[in-house]
């Protein structure tokens, strides 16, 4: 089948781009309100994309209505937000952060997660994620309809039980993300193997 993109309706191009660019990773992002309430909201349109300098980016969609949602007006306020990864200790608590709630509400307490305190920034992180990491906005992208957001990491918190003792690697049975597919389906990542280059390569002249 082909699909000519330039003439599909968005829908359509979200439903093939999603269902087939995937699994996506979840970032729950937290930011604060000018009046200092803690906002919450998950976005699998999310990656890391350089380590020096160190970029993530987040792709914000405006709501069916037009209007900009909380995390994008806080973020252009504020220049701040934080990452916090997931696993399936918080799933249920991260697909509960989407929920509309009004903008005075604290969706980190409401979902019954917990306040950690930033370092470098002003937004809160959840205490309970196994990663976080504090950014600050290093550029935004305008589209009429969603707003492409590179945070540069400015503080990377993660639990000691993920990492090694030389704190270098990550234990795959200690740290299982959960990452989006498509529509209300997600996975896990608890099967993992190792890939390496074939032996038939190893002589070959390397660039």
């Amino acid at each position: 089948m082909e699909f000519d993109f330039e003439a599909l309706p968005p829908r359509d191009r979200y439903r093939l781009l999603c269902s087939f660019v995937a699994p996506r990773p979840i970032a729950l992002v937290t930011t604060r309100s000018e009046s200092g309430i803690a906002n919450a909201a998950p976005m699998s349109f999310f990656n890391v994309f350089s380590q020096d300098p160190p970029i993530v980016i987040l792709g914000i969609q405006k709501r069916p209505d037009g209007t900009e949602k909380d995390t994008i007006r806080n973020i252009r306020r504020s220049g701040e937000f934080v990452v916090n990864l997931c696993d399936m200790g918080l799933a249920q608590q991260m697909v509960d952060c989407g929920h509309p709630f009004a903008e005075d509400e604290d969706e980190i307490t409401l979902t019954g997660l917990s306040h950690a305190r930033s370092l470098k920034i002003a937004p809160p992180r959840v205490a309970e994620a196994p990663a976080s990491m504090e950014c600050r906005v290093e550029q935004l992208i305008e589209y009429p309809n969603r707003v492409i957001v590179l945070g540069e990491v400015v503080q990377m918190h993660v639990r000691d039980t993920c990492l090694d003792a030389d704190g270098h690697y990550v234990l795959p049975e200690a740290y299982q993300p959960i990452a989006r597919l498509h529509a209300d389906n997600y996975i896990v990542a608890d099967r993992q193997f190792v890939l390496t280059e074939s032996a038939d390569l190893a002589d070959r002249p390397r660039r």
